[in-house]
């Protein structure tokens, strides 16, 4: 009788430690929801529009709003119509915000943010982009560096499409644009090209 009363105690005092421990968990700062190495397709018809990909993916959810965090990088990529990849985006942090009020919704890309079309052969670089999907459209306000065949430009603010074909630099500043062009030259594009590469 006498072991079975220290038996319970022991029980009794160690759950009693264990929900000091629960009580100083800060549940407004912690996820519902944790996955790590996500991978996500989004296809059309059997052909791929978009591939997601991301080492820690955190979901938060609130009375007003849920997001999902990613804090450790966050890669998207964008195809033509016939499955060529065309765009992607990387990061070293996103998040995804949904509002439970007017249920809108945005994408926000910061840290070291690079935007790259393969096909155009233009490359951005800035700290933060918003990824506007009802709209298809991605911008900034911030400082944006952007490099192509036709030269360099900078300045502050950007807007494009979704799959950056047609990015402006909104205030641009000290710029500048490659005026003589070899109109021979062969263009390829390494990462969808199938066939033996040309001879320089």
């Amino acid at each position: 009788m006498m072991a079975t009363a220290v038996a319970v105690a022991f029980i009794v005092y160690s759950c009693k430690g264990k929900l000091k421990v629960a009580e100083r968990l800060n549940l407004a700062q912690t996820p519902v929801q944790t996955v790590d190495s996500m991978f996500a397709v989004q296809t059309n018809k059997g052909i791929l529009q978009m591939r997601m990909e991301a080492k820690v993916m955190e979901r938060y959810d609130y009375d007003t709003c849920s997001y999902e965090y990613f804090p450790k990088g966050f890669a998207v990529y964008g195809y033509t119509d016939d499955g060529k990849l065309e765009t992607y985006i990387i990061s070293d942090k996103a998040k995804h915000h949904r509002s439970k009020v007017n249920n809108k919704e945005y994408w926000a890309a910061f840290g070291h943010v690079l935007i790259e079309n393969i096909i155009k052969q233009e490359s951005m670089e800035t700290d933060t982009i918003y990824w506007d999907r009802t709209n298809h459209e991605i911008y900034t306000d911030c400082y944006v560096k952007m490099f192509s065949p036709d030269g360099f430009m900078q300045g502050y603010g950007m807007h494009s499409d979704e799959r950056a074909r047609n990015s402006i630099i909104m205030k641009p500043f000290n710029s500048y644009g490659v005026v003589v062009k070899d109109t021979t030259t062969v263009v390829i594009d390494s990462v969808n090209f199938i066939g033996p590469l040309l001879k320089k």
